[in-house]
């Protein structure tokens, strides 16, 4: 149970979402992408909810832009962790609406949220999450941060 679900709620969300894809990508861990939009196909929304966990996910992706629902309504459907990425979209307001919908959930439904547009953090986490029941993946995130610290270390060099 090493795959994760990557959905998003329109075409237009892919540039975004495509940091999460490449992340993963590295870590060897394979995934699914789908659109699934919470207000235009919601009984697609409903079954990829609550069969998420039939189909070998660890975890989902939702990223969604304005009034972003779709992160929030998988978590209400799914016993899955869930990660929505706040998209600022053409019809969004700064990305604000995207970011409360996604960060004010009630309790018992968590979402994890990442940064605006942070899908690439989004895909570091589901890694971590995966990571801490599989040693490979655990193993391919050390490196992962070593070459983080050595990127500053180098940064700092350059700048003497």
């Amino acid at each position: 149970m090493n795959k994760v679900g990557i959905i998003m709620g329109s075409k237009s969300d892919l540039p975004i979402m495509q940091q999460a894809i490449d992340i993963l990508k590295g870590f060897d861990i394979e995934i699914e992408i789908d659109i699934v939009s919470a207000h235009r196909t919601p009984e697609k929304l409903f079954d990829y909810g609550k069969h998420a966990h039939t189909k070998g996910f660890a975890v989902i992706i939702a990223g969604a832009g304005g009034a972003a629902h779709l992160p929030g309504m998988i978590a209400s459907l799914s016993p899955l962790p869930v990660i929505g990425v706040p998209i600022k979209s053409s019809n969004s307001i700064d990305g604000w609406d995207s970011i409360l919908s996604i960060l004010q959930m009630p309790g018992g439904v968590p979402v994890a949220t990442v940064a605006l547009n942070g899908a690439k953090n989004a895909g570091i986490l589901a890694a971590q999450i995966i990571g801490a029941n599989d040693t490979c993946v655990l193993d391919k995130i050390l490196v992962y941060k070593e070459g983080l610290k050595q990127m500053v270390k180098d940064s700092a060099k350059d700048l003497q």
